[in-house]
């Protein structure tokens, strides 16, 4: 199973990083949530540093382009296969490395793809 990493992880249920993770475990999607929030998400305890996590096909951004800098270098050395910028944290810039480091940017929002089925 391919595992996902929620960059931008947080315990508030109103936030989408939080929906994110319970659509997750209702599809069954191993994830790994990451984030400055402390605590845990369903059963997972949000990793607060920059820890490089293997075997990550997804990251799912959570965070704005303004906090994305200090996180750019952990997120190309995780090297997944592909980014999804949900809205609000679309990053051209961020994208254009992405995709020279082999790793596929897709400007789209996690939820609905979950909801139509093609995550």
């Amino acid at each position: 199973m391919k595992k996902t990493l929620i960059l931008g992880a947080t315990t508030n249920p109103t936030r989408y990083a939080y929906e994110a993770a319970r659509r997750f475990i209702e599809e069954s999607i191993d994830f790994v949530p990451v984030g400055i929030k402390k605590g845990e998400v369903f059963g997972k305890k949000i990793i607060n540093d920059k820890t490089i996590i293997e075997g990550i096909d997804t990251i799912t951004l959570y965070i704005g382009p303004a906090k994305q800098t200090e996180w750019e270098e952990y997120i190309l050395s995780t090297k997944p296969n592909r980014i999804i910028f949900n809205p609000g944290t679309e990053n051209t810039s961020l994208a254009q490395k992405a995709k020279k480091a082999g790793i596929a940017p897709i400007f789209a929002c996690t939820l609905v793809m979950l909801s139509v089925g093609n995550y």
